[in-house]
């Protein structure tokens, strides 16, 4: 893992003294292994790393190709020896990722990012045609953010440095906070105009005067994967699982795998356990994290987690997070995003001293698991599947059996398939999507979309609905991707085996009913790692959320929040109604049934919001008439 900032002016100036050691600055604690910096001819990188693979400790960043173009890589390429392969002359065994990266580009340009497998982000600076790209992996696990005008373009793997040296005050992008009010912001956008996310599977390209996005992959969905038996797609599936496990145990520290007690995490924790047992892992240890609540009765974590533990012979690291939540306004340390430092500083520091001690630098984390392998038991996609290639007799089957397994008449299952199909101005939006009622009026009609979700509508056209049921699934993850930042405590490399690109395209390819049955939630991922993963773990029923720890948050800090809904930036702002959220905060405190979570949003967007008015980073709004506060309050927070 490591980090970049570069600045390209077009009129060959270079970068200003004081900004280039306040970005130094801004840097050197993401990359505490040192780095380097390439200037010239307008153009400014600077990199600092921090390993996490034998090879990276070989590389120098920024790299220079025969060509001259000025590479910056922040990744893991899992099929680099399948790049070595077809380069030898250029690349040896033990070539460092970027020397891999860059022989490739050198070789067939852009076109090489499409075969690229792994984590990654970089940018590549072409002096000599003068040009600029900026890409990220297609699921977009790792950051890159940009900014541009008419004199330069300015990227970096973190926020900070493009919002806090940008020479300005930035307007808020109102649609990204809509967006974190309900199922993430779009992946593209960032809190401010101007600053903008390279999207996942793309690239951008800059040359004076212009840029372009480019998408430079998707996913095929003409794919088709069919068997014969089970068996076969067991095997098929247990095989892709441990490559993807395989690719992210590659590591010359020892690995830190979250173990929540859950299909998930226990899944990937036995499934290393079984790779390193074979020798074929990269790492020289696995060790665990795992979290609980026993304040919270109907958080039963503890003996699935540690059931784990006892079949590996080795107790993890502990964390109790009972005291997690917290309103604290902490104005010592910027926050680039409404998700920086969301962590209680009492967990952060536990964490921190558990990875420390222990030598970690790379995190396995079960995020994308439910989604991918089945998790939510819902028919509509199998269903959606019959009806739109018209196979009446097979849908009357499944409805049926389906109606039986939900204990519900076929014709509400026939009513939710068909529903999907039709637009939401007809439908309308589905419950738990509406906009909440502390929202300002103007705010829910100018981002009805983002705070809907993005929801889109099924097609009886084109890809299987299925198919399309996957995609809009991975884009909600890609979004939540997006929005997490990068953190210098604890300093880590997270990844993500269920997001692995070839495990992925066979989910997406395999039929419907392999992944989920009646009766049998994620039915082929519990048939494949029968034997891998106690059947304690395998047959336990879907975890139960936690519920409590919110409400008691909101009662033990009551002081506080009075003090936050009293002036309110975001209501200033024209967001929400801080009358409405006293209210609400007032029902949850009391126990009247109420939506947290949005709740929880709008709480650390305010608290966010007022981070940011402390650095002076936003510029103030238009007044909104219908929906602003004094111009008292907003002096106070503008300035």
């Amino acid at each position: 893992m490591s980090v970049q900032f570069g600045r390209w002016h077009f009129d060959r100036r270079p970068l200003a003294p004081d900004c280039l050691e306040e970005v130094h600055k801004t840097l050197a604690e993401y990359g505490p292994d040192g780095g380097h910096s390439h200037f010239g001819d307008g153009l400014s990188i600077i990199y600092r790393a921090f390993h996490t693979t034998r090879e990276s400790r070989r590389e120098t960043q920024p790299h220079v190709t025969a060509s001259g173009a000025v590479i910056a890589w922040d990744g893991r390429l899992d099929n680099r020896a399948e790049f070595i392969g077809l380069m030898k002359e250029e690349l040896s065994i033990d070539s460092a990722d970027v020397s891999i990266v860059a022989a490739a580009y050198e070789r067939w340009g852009t076109g090489c990012l499409a075969a690229m497998a792994g984590d990654w982000a970089l940018s590549i600076s072409n002096p000599r045609e003068r040009t600029l790209i900026l890409a990220k992996d297609p699921i977009g696990t790792r950051q890159l953010y940009y900014s541009f005008d008419h004199e330069h373009v300015a990227w970096s793997t973190i926020l900070e440095p493009l919002v806090l040296f940008a020479g300005k005050r930035l307007a808020l992008n109102e649609e990204y906070i809509a967006g974190w009010l309900s199922y993430f912001p779009a992946a593209h956008l960032t809190p401010y105009i101007g600053i903008h996310s390279v999207p996942p599977s793309a690239f951008v390209r800059f040359e004076i005067g212009k840029h372009a996005v480019t998408k430079y992959w998707d996913f095929d969905p003409a794919k088709r994967i069919r068997y014969r038996t089970d068996a076969e797609y067991e095997e098929h599936f247990r095989a892709l699982f441990a490559q993807s496990v395989r690719r992210r145990l590659r590591s010359d520290s020892p690995v830190l795998a979250e173990l929540s007690g859950g299909m998930d995490s226990s899944s990937i924790v036995c499934m290393a356990d079984r790779i390193m047992g074979s020798g074929a892992s990269g790492t020289s240890r696995l060790d665990t994290i795992s979290y609980y609540n026993d304040s919270e009765p109907n958080w039963d974590e503890r003996p699935y987690f540690t059931k784990v533990e006892e079949k590996r012979g080795r107790t993890g690291c502990h964390i109790d997070v009972s005291s997690q939540q917290s309103f604290e306004l902490d104005f010592g340390r910027f926050a680039s995003t409404p998700a920086a430092g969301h962590r209680h500083a009492m967990v952060t520091d536990r964490v921190t001293e558990c990875m420390t001690s222990q030598g970690n630098r790379v995190l396995l984390s079960g995020i994308g698991g439910d989604e991918v392998t089945g998790g939510v038991p819902t028919p509509i996609p199998e269903l959606a599947d019959l009806l739109a290639n018209a196979r009446f007799r097979a849908l009357a089957h499944g409805l049926k059996i389906w109606a039986l397994n939900k204990r519900k008449p076929w014709i509400h299952l026939l009513s939710e398939t068909v529903r999907e199909f039709l637009p939401s101005a007809i439908v309308g939006i589905v419950k738990h999507r509406r906009p909440e009622p502390w929202l300002h009026p103007n705010f829910v009609k100018r981002y009805g979309a983002a705070l809907s979700g993005y929801e889109s509508r099924l097609s009886l056209f084109g890809p299987p609905p299925s198919f399309q049921d996957n995609l809009s699934t991975l884009n909600v993850l890609r979004r939540h991707l997006a929005c997490s930042t990068l953190s210098s405590s604890p300093l880590c490399e997270t990844r993500y085996p269920y997001l692995d690109r070839s495990l992925l395209e066979f989910m997406y390819a395999i039929p419907r009913e392999q992944i989920l049955r009646p009766g049998q939630r994620r039915s082929l991922m519990r048939r494949a790692l029968l034997g891998i993963v106690p059947g304690e773990i395998l047959n336990r029923k879907r975890k139960a959320y936690v519920v409590r720890a919110p409400i008691a948050a909101i009662s033990a800090e009551w002081a506080s929040l009075a003090e936050i809904t009293q002036h309110m930036i975001s209501d200033s702002l024209g967001i929400v109604d801080s009358r409405g959220i006293s209210e609400a905060l007032q029902n949850a405190r009391h126990g009247r049934e109420t939506p947290i979570v949005p709740l929880m949003r709008a709480l650390g967007i305010e608290i966010w919001l007022r981070n940011a008015s402390h650095w002076n980073v936003l510029k103030e709004p238009p007044v909104d008439h219908d929906a602003s506060a004094p111009a008292s309050i907003r002096s106070r927070v503008f300035g």
